[in-house]
């Protein structure tokens, strides 16, 4: 959401921070206490607390304090400090709203009369900011709305103190003017800069030369946070009074900032038995809805949403939030799940699933502990695999889970699970996503609703009237059809020479943003409606240089160009003239002003949610003297059946094809929530002949274009016989629809629904998914809504329920009055489905590139040889642990992994003169990279250095294994003229041994539960040190036999398997890994002693020159 409440605490601290000196405001004096103040320190830090007289009160949301008996004033500390102990903590009720008291204020009294009060407001709207002001204020205002003078401040625009005088302060006193003008200015300056939505000052008093913030109400645009960080510092958003804020409430915001999916968690009702977990704001709304309307209000525990493609591991730690919460207290009833969601335009269903499975298994006890019940409803991309794994986990669970998709009405499982609605045993599943592959899949002939829903096909008959009265209706049509053709024909001609249409099968768009996915999405959907060409002819894209991008049509392989700027992609297609903006919030504003300078663009589709309002309304101010459209913010777009869509609308290639969404109908829809658009698609393509244009115009407070502006487009275009508005809580738009109703401006039909019927029946304020959808009268809840819409002659259901029925009754009767003609049904063209969706979905398969056994990161958690990461660290698995699971594909023995380690430490490096050392310090002195310093040193090890491991290993084990005596291996060694590996030191000696083998030796020997070739090599040492003292077993003789002592003795491998490793040069490995360490220390050493280029003095080479050239 964007407009948020904060405490008076906060509002006041920033007004002394940067109401500006010359403002005439005295500086607000406050001190703030809460349940964790320490009384001492509280006074040591404002002393003013034990010289003067004070008001205390609580700082929790709560309106008309003064009027409920919530103030103390002119009191003394201990007066104040009493009053509050015996409040805080306490349940107090306040309206419908019950609650503990928890935070309050403390201010120094200040006295005054009542003639030195006044009351100012600022609060924004669409158009501008409006300033009320009274030259009375108090707790006995009364109705400030009558008795307030207005200053309007368009957009853009600032006020000056000239423009105050005049319009706000003609019953203020001529000497006070100035300043009351200046402060106002002042306050107005603020309010804009600090992003404030709303501020309230009541009473603001005047009295000797200063002007007093007494009471203060604000709300700041939580969205502006990344540009005001670093004036508002960390803000506190408190809960309405009524609702405590809870951890897990604080888990999810934080979940949510830190992700580019949406997730929203309420908690309404801690010990409530009715739990959802509903993906998109729309339909998170319109759940809460229906729950309500069946009854349930009371026992609704949480409001919340998912949306916006949120990853796996996102979704399972949402859910598992849910159900931690849901399985704290158990209800005498049990308690019930409601996993739902509209049909999803672009997020992956059987992703989100898998969160949610994985949590559900995780709880799986405690779920049948508290005798908890499970309904999910979903579609969207990849839905039958989510599904199919739901009803998969429920068959284990040991509870009632009931799954339905798409066939199934987005709400009928609430009924379903309050008791209210039967569960049926079995649901007509409808076509898979599979059969859009097949020429003629799409055609599967289908059911209609239960409630009478007419056929697939567009000719015959009408589901729920009789055959006979459907036969007289299409005679009758048919009758009429040639002159109604005729005129729509032309009628449409004109209209479409008047440029009112927003999209026509010519529109022409560039992208912002590298969305490959939602541009193939377009592509199809432009080939699928029998489009002649692509509609995206460019993307921008500025962190790239200017390339070309390949995507699909149908089955050929297209270019589309990239531009690094947009000036460039205007240049080159002039013929474009929609934008679909993909941009982030933080740079979605710039790059939309920076379209606005081209022309060319009629419409721009703004796809970020959480562009601060203050930038969408200069957006808006900007587009309307411009004639451009804007879509959005914080929408999926629309669509024109048959023409045109926006990026991801309208969801993946199945669920195009079973709306029908490939030829235009003869419906029209409007819609804040892009989630439901897609709903919107699935019912009206069920209850009509299809959808002719969607739009959703966005949840954020203030949409680029608004339901008139195509409602009256719609009203223009012959070709639309019906309207669909599906508006929402929050906002006054709706009453303009209903204005046109009355005036005839609109006189086709329109079914309305407004979305939020819920918010009137909880104690305590609720904001939903969307920005815009918080009631802030009566007028603006959406009950009153839809009575103003019914009694302006819309058709208005009872429920969302009924809204399928509402459209269907409209469309019959127009299809038997023959405004409607039904025409036949013609089959799209094939569009292959994308090879990663189709294998995804099972559909195909192909032998991978690929094959690993020891590592897996695809899941919510990277996985070692199986073993979650976190196990491993929880473990104290260590280095040796690690390589143990990566390597050889198992945990191994806790002295096998010390050995490991000890190895590592051991190798890890033998000073700079030996040849990997020499040559990486050689390399970075060159001024070459880690990589490429360390990759020079590495390229040394062989035979020669550092290699001898593998051949060390194979040499004893061959000789060990043929059952030679160490005598008798050493002489065949020296027969073949072969050294033996591992045997041999420049440096050390019998005498002088080599401390790490020492080490390694006596490990292996004390822990291995058995050493046969490490003995074995021992012996050899014997032998060969009786010849000369430095042919000691060194330390990659030592390292290498006890590598095969392990392999074969610890129990973890077979004889196979051991011989494998031995074989495959495994043995190496420790030294290499060993001595990367040091390596990489030599690198960093020689850059941080700033070496220069290394050049080997000539006194250190012998030049051996040809003699007939010395």
């Amino acid at each position: 959401m964007s407009a948020k409440a904060i405490r008076e605490a906060t509002g006041k601290d920033l007004l002394n921070r940067f109401l500006s000196p010359s403002s005439g405001a005295a500086l607000c004096k406050f001190a703030a206490v809460d349940e964790s103040t320490k009384w001492e320190a509280l006074v040591a830090a404002n002393p003013w607390l034990q010289t003067e007289k004070l008001v205390v009160k609580p700082d929790q949301l709560i309106k008309r304090r003064g009027k409920l008996g919530l103030i103390e004033v002119n009191c003394d500390l201990a007066t104040a400090k009493s009053w509050i102990e015996q409040r805080i903590g306490k349940d107090i009720k306040i309206g419908k709203a019950t609650g503990k008291l928890r935070s309050f204020i403390i201010e120094p009294f200040l006295p005054h009369k009542p003639a030195e009060e006044a009351y100012v407001c600022i609060y924004s709207h669409r158009s501008g900011d409006t300033i009320l002001f009274h030259h009375e204020g108090g707790v006995d205002i009364g109705d400030v709305d009558s008795k307030a003078v207005k200053l309007e401040v368009p957009v853009g625009q600032i006020v000056s103190t000239k423009d105050i005088k005049n319009v706000l302060l003609t019953k203020i006193d001529a000497s006070q003017q100035d300043l009351v003008a200046g402060f106002i200015e002042s306050l107005y300056q603020q309010y804009v800069e600090l992003y404030f939505t709303y501020l309230e000052i009541n009473p603001l008093v005047i009295t000797g030369g200063k002007v007093y913030v007494l009471d203060l109400a604000a709300k700041l645009d939580a969205t502006a946070d990344f540009i005001c960080r670093s004036k508002w510092g960390e803000i506190d958003y408190p809960p309405p009074f009524g609702r405590d804020a809870y951890p897990e409430e604080a888990y999810i915001a934080d979940l949510d900032a830190k992700s580019g999916a949406s997730l929203k968690l309420t908690i309404l009702n801690k010990n409530g038995r009715i739990w959802t977990m509903v993906a998109g704001g729309g339909a998170s709304v319109i759940y809460s809805d229906t729950i309500c309307d069946l009854g349930g209000a009371s026992e609704l525990a949480n409001y919340g949403e998912y949306s916006g493609a949120p990853s796996e591991q996102q979704t399972y730690e949402y859910a598992k939030t849910i159900l931690s919460l849901m399985t704290q207290q158990k209800h005498p009833e049990g308690k019930v799940l409601i996993i739902g969601g509209g049909i999803a335009n672009f997020t992956n269903v059987a992703a989100t699933f898998k969160g949610i499975v994985t949590a559900l298994q995780e709880f799986q006890a405690r779920l049948v502990e508290h005798n908890v019940s499970i309904f999910v409803r979903r579609a969207g991309p990849n839905y039958q695999e989510g599904l199919r794994i739901m009803r998969d986990v429920g068959q284990n669970l040991g509870i009632p889970l009931f799954v339905f998709g798409p066939e199934t009405h987005m709400t009928a499982i609430v009924g379903m699970a309050l008791g209210k609605r039967p569960i049926p045993r079995e649901t007509e599943v409808e076509f898979s996503t599979a059969n859009f592959l097949l020429p003629g899949g799409q055609d599967k002939s289908e059911s209609g609703m239960a409630s009478g829903t007419p056929d697939q096909s567009r000719k015959g008959s009408i589901a729920g009237g009789s055959s006979a009265a459907a036969g007289g209706a299409a005679s009758a049509a048919t009758a009429a059809a040639a002159a109604i053709s005729a005129a729509a024909a032309a009628a449409n001609a004109d209209f479409l020479d008047g440029g009112k249409t927003m999209f026509s099968k010519k529109t022409k768009a560039i992208v912002w943003g590298m969305q490959t996915r939602a541009v193939q999405s377009m592509l199809d959907f432009d080939f699928v409606c029998r489009r002649t060409e692509p509609s995206v002819v460019a993307m921008v894209y500025p962190f790239t240089g200017d390339h070309k991008q390949k995507f699909y049509w149908g089955h050929k392989e297209i270019l589309i160009n990239v531009y690094k700027k947009m000036e460039d992609a205007m240049t080159k297609h002039q013929d474009a003239d929609v934008l679909v903006n993909f941009a982030s919030l933080r740079s979605a504003y710039e790059s939309t002003i920076e379209t606005m300078n081209y022309p060319q663009i009629r419409t721009i589709a703004i796809i970020a949610e959480g562009i601060p309002e203050n930038m969408t309304r200069k957006l808006i101010l900007m587009a309307n003297e411009k004639g451009v459209s804007i879509i959005g913010p914080a929408t999926v777009g629309g669509i024109k059946p048959g023409c045109f869509k926006i990026g991801n609308t309208g969801g993946m290639m199945d669920n195009i094809l079973h709306s029908k969404l490939y030829r235009p109908g003869s419906v029209a829809y409007v819609s804040r929530s892009g989630g439901m658009s897609n709903e919107l698609n699935n019912i009206i393509s069920k209850a009509t002949n299809g959808v002719y244009e969607g739009v959703a115009i966005g949840g954020d407070r203030y949409p680029g274009t608004n339901f008139m502006d195509h409602i009256l487009r719609y009203q223009a275009d012959p070709q639309v016989k019906m309207i669909v508005l599906l508006g929402e809580v929050g906002g006054t738009e709706e009453y303009d629809v209903c204005n046109a109703l009355k005036d005839k401006r609109i006189n086709k039909p329109l079914v309305a629904w407004c979305i939020g019927t819920c918010a009137s029946m909880f104690t305590s304020e609720v904001q939903f998914g969307h920005a815009g959808s918080c009631a802030q009268s009566e007028k603006e809840t959406a009950s009153s809504k839809n009575a103003a819409l019914g009694a302006s002659g819309a058709t208005v259901p009872a429920s969302f329920d009924n809204l399928g029925e509402a459209i269907h009754e409209v469309y019959y009767r127009l299809v038997h009055e023959g405004v409607i003609v039904p025409e036949a049904e013609l089959p799209p063209p094939t569009v292959p489905m994308d090879y990663s969706w189709a294998r995804e979905l099972g559909l195909i398969r192909k032998p991978a590139s690929f094959m690993t056994s020891i590592c897996d990161e695809r899941g919510q958690e990277l996985l070692y040889a199986g073993m979650p990461i976190s196990d491993v660290l929880k473990n104290d698995m260590g280095l040796g642990g690690v390589i143990s699971l990566l390597w050889f594909q198992r945990p191994l023995p806790p002295y096998v992994c010390k050995f490991f380690e000890m190895c590592l430490m051991v190798t890890a490096d033998h000073g700079p003169a030996v040849s990997g050392a020499h040559n990486t310090i050689v390399c970075a002195r060159a001024g070459k990279d880690l990589v490429s310093s360390l990759v020079s040193g590495l390229l040394t090890i062989g035979d020669r250095f550092g290699g001898a491991l593998d051949g060390a290993a194979r040499q004893f084990s061959e000789g060990y294994d043929s059952g030679l005596i160490p005598m008798e291996f050493v002489n065949s060694m020296r027969k073949k003229g072969t050294l033996i590996m591992g045997i041999g030191h420049r440096v050390k000696s019998i005498n002088n041994p080599d401390m790490r083998v020492k080490i390694i030796k006596e490990f292996v020997l004390e822990n291995f539960p058995s050493t046969p070739l490490l003995n074995y090599a021992l012996e050899v040492e014997k032998i060969t040190t009786s010849k000369k003292p430095n042919l000691i077993l060194n330390v990659d003789g030592v390292i290498a036999v006890s590598f095969v002592d392990m392999l074969r003795n610890t129990g973890s491998f077979t004889r196979e398997e051991a011989q494998e490793y031995i074989e495959m040069g495994s043995i190496n490995s420790l030294f290499v890994l060993g001595r990367s360490i040091g390596f990489i220390g030599h690198f960093m050493d020689q850059k941080r002693l700033r070496q220069g280029l290394y050049r080997h003095p000539w006194d250190d080479i012998s030049y051996v020159l040809p003699e007939q050239y010395n």
